[in-house]
């Protein structure tokens, strides 16, 4: 009779490991159950091989629930059809494991259920993916980790510290929320800069059209005067002329230059000088630091409340700052808390991130217990001064621009009408 490695809670609260002997993985899990267990962790011992890992909540009921599921190929074939994944439904799907897991429902027979519940057949298929890997031995972090086009890293690492610390559905609450705080927070960003990008549309697309329609008309009345157009008439023909002469190559030299800059953004060397630019910008620089240090410190915060340990919460963190130049300069921070540092202190050359003010409420919170709600509060207060400040960057684009406009097209006509004025003399 084959023997199983375990890892479990019991009833205390505190993680037992040790050995058991059962016909199979299902048995195994019942007798675990019988004995108050809740599994962490279940491996095979015997001569055939090592065996894979199952997460926190997996026990005895999910036999049934693996038979209820369709077949392994049936998802193969509705996933391949397509496997695009929403954000909401990643969220609904995240919140609503949260729920099922806390109110007791085995990890399986959660999984079955989100499946059948699923609002699209990409989602039900990409859930059922994971629940073939989990029933299979599989870790819930590491089934995730099969599809990183849906469950981004820093989903994957937050949920592999909630299995190993056995708090797998209060992470996931805590993923939810912050989930839910991101997309609030890009919402309130692309809606800012929603007016200043229609406003520059429209001036652009004005702008061609009366150099490529307005502008000709005018300029065979000046030609068939035989007049002397001034300077500036004859500099918005002659970028008239450039314009209905060589716009299409225009456009395709654009959209070439535009592809390759894409693509070395997207490597590794372009990405860092590229970051590494944005942050020196005057304006944007400092807008982009801190929604990076907002979603650090809330991502921080919410990882030790969840009671994951400083340095594996750290570890996850910085994964979501986005900027890797900023990655790197807490990575250093990381390693000096690993010898031992406060964290406060150990922050203190990430100046880029992290203003003095903020240094020192770290400090404190970490000296009095509290770090975790203060490291969301900063993120609270750090959200609301940048939707502030975007507020007041908005406001100030858009007079701005429409100034832009109104010199643009004002220019264009004051070049045009000048000439008219001077139509008398080659008349007469």
């Amino acid at each position: 009779m084959p023997s199983f490695q375990y890892r479990a809670l019991q009833a205390d609260g505190t993680v037992a490991e040790g050995q058991i002997e059962a016909g199979g993985r299902q048995e195994a899990f019942r007798h675990m159950e019988a004995r108050g267990l809740r599994p962490i962790r279940l491996a095979e011992s015997n001569g055939n091989g090592a065996g894979k890992s199952l997460p926190k909540k997996a026990a005895g009921p999910a036999a049934p629930e693996s038979k209820e599921a369709p077949s392994r190929l049936s998802a193969k074939l509705s996933f391949g059809s397509s496997n695009k994944v929403s954000g909401r439904m990643l969220e609904n799907f995240t919140r609503l494991l949260s729920s099922l897991l806390a109110a007791g429902v085995p990890l399986s027979r959660a999984l079955v259920i989100l499946c059948k519940e699923a609002s699209a057949p990409a989602a039900a298929a990409k859930w059922k993916q994971v629940h073939d890997l989990v029933i299979d031995g599989m870790s819930l972090a590491d089934a995730m980790a099969k599809s990183p086009e849906t469950f981004p890293r820093v989903y994957v690492a937050m949920v592999e510290a909630g299995e190993t610390g056995g708090f797998l559905d209060v992470v996931l609450g805590q993923i939810a929320d912050f989930q839910a705080r991101e997309k609030e927070m890009r919402s309130k960003v692309m809606t800012a800069l929603l007016y200043p990008t229609i406003l520059l549309v429209l001036a652009l697309s004005v702008l061609v059209f009366l150099l490529v329609f307005f502008i000709p008309r005018f300029q065979t009345i000046f030609t068939g005067f035989g007049a002397k157009l001034p300077l500036l008439t004859q500099l918005i023909v002659g970028a008239s002329h450039f314009m209905r002469s060589y716009g299409p190559f225009i456009l395709v030299g654009l959209g070439v230059a535009g592809f390759m800059i894409r693509s070395w953004i997207v490597s590794e060397k372009g990405r860092r000088t590229w970051e590494g630019l944005i942050l020196r910008v005057p304006v944007i620089g400092p807008l982009v630091a801190q929604f990076a240090m907002s979603r650090f410190c809330r991502m921080l915060g919410t990882l030790l409340g969840a009671g994951v340990p400083l340095i594996n919460a750290l570890n996850v963190a910085r994964r979501s700052i986005g900027n890797q130049i900023l990655v790197d300069a807490v990575s250093n921070s990381i390693e000096r808390v690993k010898e031992g540092k406060p964290l406060g202190p150990s922050l203190a050359d990430c100046r880029t991130l992290f203003s003095g003010s903020v240094l020192e409420m770290i400090a404190v919170a970490e000296e009095s217990g509290r770090l975790d709600q203060e490291l969301v509060r900063i993120a609270n207060v750090t959200e609301n001064d940048l939707d502030r400040q975007l507020k007041s960057a908005v406001a100030m684009a858009e007079p701005l621009m429409l100034f832009c406009i109104a010199g643009f097209i004002g220019t264009i006509f004051i070049g045009m009408v000048i000439p008219i004025f001077t139509l008398q003399d080659y008349i007469k």
